[in-house]
């Protein structure tokens, strides 16, 4: 699964839409920039929710992510990082090695089958268990964002194999972790906290096992207790940019936007492609009030990804930042078309209006993002200054 199961991205799921304060994952953005001149401040950083951003961000193929495995009955350690076989050359291994090859080359039927026979040839081994539930999470596509399937169909029984799997072993480390990853997918954070602590502690080595715990973390509200998870997976995991990815967002949530930006910016060097790592190191440089360097992060973001509403929101921040009103509302009316329900966009649309003088397209900008969350302090915030705004307006000859 995801490393990061994209719980975690720095703004681009909600898109930017003031000066915010990191904030935990339940915690509402702060607020909007203010009307009348508004000051290059940080932008928000939250993880993404059941991103948006990320996949919100996109998430990251199972197959890129996967810890290894742990010894079973009668087994030695598995012989890949990504992989269920331990290299003892049994026939049951054999297949187990060849169910791997195949998922890592996304063959998902043919590993199907080669994890089957592996279990008919070694019913005890929890092994071939785990392999059948990675394909199954594979093929079915699941999202694989923090709660962004709470009521999934297709969960429970997956679940209910890797119950068994761990009947044949409990301290099994990869049914451990992918019943914690599935866990967390259905939004249940505590409960798969006690998996992902014991998969953690048997898996010391791998970089999953730390990110999955960091995501927990992150999900209760312990963020500050979460940084050292995710500090000890890109330690294990150098050159993924999901596991810097996932730092830079904790760091910024924590305020510690130097280190936010030396891990996003790592990140990119790893993955020039890929929007999310541009959206996010776009952000924190906003919040280090270096404008340009963000803009070219941002725009590169959007042109990476010119569907992903919340980046084209982030951009129309920034440039309402440096007084690019027609820019800003252009980009901020596109995201209101990709996504109608992004508050942000709506409030960066009504902002921009505003700084044009548009006041009642402004309000009914502003309004159309209350009609999405009627206690969003934003909202209420720009709302209010609106109609301050309005009362000081002359009125027309």
């Amino acid at each position: 699964m995801s490393a990061a199961l994209a719980l975690l991205a720095a703004c681009s799921s909600q898109a930017c839409a003031g000066p915010p304060a990191a904030q935990a994952p339940a915690a509402t953005a702060a607020s909007q920039p203010p009307l009348t001149s508004p000051a290059p401040q940080p932008a928000a950083a939250q993880p993404a929710a059941p991103a948006a951003a990320a996949p919100p961000t996109t998430p990251t193929r199972p197959e890129k992510t996967r810890a290894a495995g742990t010894a079973a009955p009668g087994g030695g350690e598995p012989v890949s990082e990504t992989g269920l076989a331990r290299g003892s050359g049994e026939p049951a291994d054999q297949e187990l090695a060849l169910g791997d090859a195949d998922y890592g080359r996304e063959k998902y039927k043919e590993a199907r089958a080669h994890y089957r026979k592996a279990e008919q040839l070694a019913p005890k081994d929890p092994a071939p268990k785990v392999g059948l539930v990675r394909v199954s999470v594979a093929e079915a596509d699941l999202p694989l964002d923090y709660a962004a399937a709470p009521r999934d169909a297709r969960i429970p029984p997956l679940l209910k194999l890797l119950d068994a799997a761990l009947k044949l072993d409990p301290e099994f480390g990869p049914a451990l972790l992918e019943r914690g990853h599935l866990l967390l997918i259905q939004g249940k954070a505590e409960s798969a906290m006690a998996s992902l602590e014991r998969a953690a502690a048997l898996m010391p080595t791998q970089a999953e096992a730390q990110s999955a715990v960091g995501v927990a973390l992150v999900a209760l509200g312990k963020t500050k207790e979460s940084l050292a998870n995710f500090e000890k997976a890109a330690s294990l995991d150098r050159d993924n940019p999901d596991r810097l990815g996932n730092l830079g967002a904790v760091y910024l949530l924590l305020g510690r936007t130097p280190d936010a930006i030396v891990a996003f910016e790592k990140a990119v060097s790893l993955a020039p492609n890929e929007a999310r790592y541009q959206s996010d190191l776009g952000t924190a440089y906003l919040a280090q009030n270096q404008l340009e360097r963000a803009l070219v992060a941002l725009k590169r973001a959007v042109a990476l990804d010119p569907k992903r509403a919340s980046y084209l929101s982030n951009l129309s921040y920034a440039y309402q930042l440096g007084a690019d009103y027609e820019r800003a509302l252009a980009s901020a009316e596109q995201a209101t078309l990709l996504d109608p329900k992004l508050g942000s966009a709506w409030l960066n649309l009504g902002t921009s209006h505003a700084k044009r003088g548009e006041l009642d397209k402004a309000e009914v900008a502003i309004r159309r993002a209350l009609a999405l969350d009627a206690e969003d302090p934003r909202a209420k915030a720009n709302l209010e200054e609106l109609l301050e705004l309005r009362k000081k307006k002359p009125a027309a000859p």
